[in-house]
């Protein structure tokens, strides 16, 4: 059986690595996504953020990382994917992921969703919490792995002049 793992992951955390690890265990191939999302302004372009999940997910031998755009579902059918995975870190994240997953599942009854509780000590990291915390001068070391760690401190030394970690 093959998953889809959608996210934009700007940048990918340890909370993502975390479920991507145990998603890789239940099923034979996990694809994880990053997607472009054009609605967003990513801090980082689509090929860094693919560059910095692959680089993070070399060690899992069974997860492929792509880029794509366009609906998650229609991703997740063209890959023949059989479910897709979504991390839960909190209550206040299960009411959009059960929209999210009842949409999907009215454009594709085929593909279930399942859903993965983060890991405790990965409940309280997101992504936008941990491009705040950097460009506030903190480490973010212990909730990103380290190629993402190191990205980030090389994209605030350049200090690109109008661009914040908060987009």
């Amino acid at each position: 059986m093959k998953a889809f793992f959608p996210g934009t992951f700007d940048p990918i955390t340890n909370g993502h690595l975390d479920v991507i690890a145990r998603a890789a265990r239940l099923f034979e191939q996990v694809v994880v996504g990053v997607h472009s999302n054009p609605g967003k302004r990513p801090f980082f372009s689509l090929e860094e953020r693919q560059l910095m999940a692959a680089q993070s997910l070399a060690h899992v031998a069974n997860v492929q990382v792509v880029g794509y755009d366009g609906l998650t579902v229609d991703y997740a059918k063209g890959i023949d994917a059989d479910a897709i995975i979504r991390g839960l870190r909190a209550i206040s994240d299960f009411e959009y992921e059960f929209a999210l997953a009842t949409m999907n599942r009215s454009i594709d009854p085929d593909i279930q969703t399942v859903c993965l509780l983060t890991s405790k000590e990965y409940a309280f990291v997101s992504s936008s919490l941990v491009r705040e915390v950097a460009v506030l001068g903190q480490s973010v070391d212990e909730w990103v792995p380290p190629p993402v760690a190191s990205r980030i401190r090389a994209k605030l030394a350049v200090g690109q002049s109008g661009t914040s970690l908060r987009e």
